[in-house]
């Protein structure tokens, strides 16, 4: 293998390893000034799994009360059909 190769090799590992810790630290300080929000999300659109599904872009109905996303702290309730609880009996409907 030449020398060239193996040096884009490292680079590119470098680089990716470098990518992952950044993101990684991003998600972890970003969540803590986030909060779910229910009764808002498109389908498919989801963050997460619920009892009728186990992840994220598997919901079917736009606004489920029971489907979430991810908002800055103190957005939610600005939102109409916003809640930081979940409503189950929309989402029956």
């Amino acid at each position: 293998m030449s020398n060239h190769k193996i040096i884009t090799k490292a680079l590119a590992g470098a680089i990716a390893l470098g990518l992952s810790a950044v993101t990684t630290q991003a998600l972890a300080q970003s969540t803590t000034d986030m909060e779910k929000c229910y009764g808002v999300v498109k389908a498919g659109q989801n963050d997460c799994g619920t009892p009728q599904h186990a992840c994220a872009g598997q919901s079917t109905l736009d606004g489920s009360g029971d489907e979430w996303v991810f908002l800055p702290v103190g957005t939610c309730n600005k939102l109409v059909g916003g809640s930081v609880s979940p409503d189950t009996k929309q989402s029956e409907s």
